[in-house]
């Protein structure tokens, strides 16, 4: 059985709905959408597409290192914004979060956002890496 851990991180605003800020099952971490709010749940960056960018990413880093990632581990991304002509505007908040690393990505325009004036919102799976045994190199699996 795959283990699962559930994580909510200390002084985020709480979530609207039924759900954690990230979920650990195996060596994947699963980071719910993160829409651009402050520690209180305030709306930052008003009509600045990239300022909410910023703060997305600002708390999405704090989901990851809550458990145990960063962005160098995030291998998929899913970006909802409410004017897909905004894209411009976040590629280079991306590039600066991401560096080198490029994750698999997809992009969605929406209607709106559940947080009222909220441009921007994007969830992410990120990989850990598997644990190395005290006594050398995990197994290699092959098939009899």
């Amino acid at each position: 059985m795959t283990s699962r851990e559930e994580f909510r991180v200390s002084g985020l605003a709480e979530p609207i709905s039924h759900y954690t800020d990230a979920v650990r099952a195996g060596n994947l971490i699963f980071v719910s959408g993160v829409v651009p709010v402050d520690d209180d749940g305030g709306l930052v960056g008003g009509d600045d597409v990239a300022a909410q960018a910023r703060q997305v990413f600002a708390n999405m880093g704090r989901v990851l290192a809550t458990a145990g990632a960063g962005f160098d581990d995030v291998v998929k991304v899913t970006v909802f914004l409410t004017d897909v002509d905004d894209r411009p505007a976040i590629n280079p908040v991306r590039q600066e979060i991401f560096g080198t690393a490029r994750p698999a990505s997809t992009l969605v325009e929406v209607s709106r956002l559940a947080i009222p004036g909220a441009k921007i919102e994007v969830e992410a799976v990120a990989v850990l890496p598997e644990p190395v045994r005290p006594d050398g190199p995990n197994p290699v699996e092959t098939e009899a």
